[in-house]
């Protein structure tokens, strides 16, 4: 492997690229991890009968679905030794913990995320955090901070409030911003007689949620989602991607771009140089569509690979938050994180290797055959070795030999639970 790594490394100097300095770079870039793949999104609040889902849906029932909120942190954590890099936690409202007797999603405090605020300290690693806008009797009829009904919308308002409370509670606690995600999964199955008024209220009832001047936004940084559609919100999304982004750059908010929450045909990396002219920030959710509107496992796709290579060539590193949102209940749960992080981080490695100089000197020269040859020949070099020694770096096992931990992690707990 030592000796890969060092042919590859010439390779990729004789491109005046510096191998060393890319690992590095790559395994400092922070990606938060989604709480929700480990329990199919169904979180823990005591619940009688079946609440719908506001538009998600996790299918499978393969062995192991975490049962506790316990649980879910185990497998995480087993999950995250097995990825090199930075990681992050996101952590869903609805995930929060009753010690001292249950109470509503518009009365949560901090306290009911503090074991996980603790064991954030306890692994050296940082949080993130959602309000649930789902899954929950108000959001049953598909509206929650959009809804007609005032009562029901300032019941989420309340929610929102509190989620920055424990947002910056969070930050507090682990000495670095956490980023807050709005997304709501409001809108309707069939052509709506009116689009205007749900937008409006949406939008005042964000004001009214981002109106707490009481909470630090140097701690609690604010990102609204967009989504093409849900299900049962095939053909009107109140939150659509106009919407976010007008109300992201009128309000000073940032901008979460999911790239699973676009139409099929529609990549989100041709997007990120318009956005970043004027957004502050970005936040994107790294995950995968197939078809339709929908959060896959994330692969090493060229998808994937043309977002990151997009803030490479760019040099927005700094001005995009990474996190991941997929959930898939059909395969190993553990071994989703593993695949789809270390897809993430692979890639982010892979943009580092760009000869983005070389290229953009084509392309101011008139070269534009020899940019195309060159971005064909990259195609074909020695990363494997590269992220090999990445991996090799970072402690963490090299190529495919993280599955044979998995499977020892599925045979000894993952099965037990059934």
């Amino acid at each position: 492997m030592e000796k890969a790594y060092e042919l590859a490394k010439e390779r990729y100097a004789g491109l005046g690229l510096d191998a060393d300095a890319a690992i590095e770079s790559a395994l400092g870039i922070p990606i938060s991890l989604h709480c929700w793949q480990a329990d199919d999104n169904i979180g823990f609040e005591p619940r009688e009968g079946e609440i719908a889902g506001g538009g998600i849906l996790a299918t499978g029932n393969y062995p192991g679905r975490a049962r506790t909120v316990e649980e879910v942190r185990q497998d995480l954590a087993t999950a995250m030794g097995l990825i090199p890099g930075i990681q992050r936690v996101n952590v869903h409202a609805y995930y929060a913990e009753f010690d001292d007797g249950f109470v509503d999603r518009d009365q949560l405090e901090p306290k009911h995320f503090r074991k996980w605020m603790d064991w954030a300290r306890t692994l050296g690693i940082s949080l993130d955090f959602n309000p649930s806008f789902h899954a929950h009797p108000k959001a049953n009829d598909g509206f929650t901070l959009s809804h007609a009904d005032a009562d029901i919308r300032n019941f989420w308002i309340e929610h929102g409030r509190r989620a920055r409370q424990i947002a910056e509670a969070m930050a507090e606690s682990q000495g670095t911003p956490c980023n807050l995600n709005f997304w709501i999964p409001d809108g309707c199955k069939d052509l709506p007689a009116d689009r205007w008024t749900p937008r409006q209220r949406l939008a005042e009832a964000y004001d009214a949620i981002f109106a707490d001047t009481s909470v630090d936004g140097t701690r609690c940084a604010d990102f609204v989602e967009s989504k093409l559609f849900g299900i049962g919100s095939e053909e009107y999304v109140v939150g659509s991607h106009d919407f976010c982004t007008v109300y992201a750059l009128t309000r000073g908010k940032g901008l979460c771009l999911d790239m699973g929450h676009y139409h099929p045909t529609e990549t989100i990396h041709d997007k990120l140089s318009s956005q970043l002219l004027a957004q502050g920030k970005l936040l994107l959710h790294v995950s995968r569509p197939i078809r339709w509107d929908s959060d896959h496992v994330v692969i090493f796709n060229d998808d994937l690979k043309n977002v990151f290579l997009e803030i490479q060539r760019g040099q927005a590193w700094d001005r995009v938050v990474f996190a991941l949102d997929f959930f898939d209940a059909s395969i190993n749960r553990v071994g989703a994180y593993v695949i789809g992080t270390r897809a993430a981080r692979k890639a982010i490695l892979y943009a580092l290797l760009d000869p983005c100089a070389r290229l953009r000197d084509y392309e101011r020269s008139g070269r534009n055959t020899q940019r195309l040859a060159l971005m064909e020949e990259m195609k074909t070099m020695p990363f494997g070795a590269v992220w090999d020694e990445l991996c090799r770096r970072a402690a963490v096992p090299v190529g495919m030999d993280w599955i044979a931990a998995m499977e020892t992690y599925e045979e000894q707990t993952l099965r037990e639970r059934d």
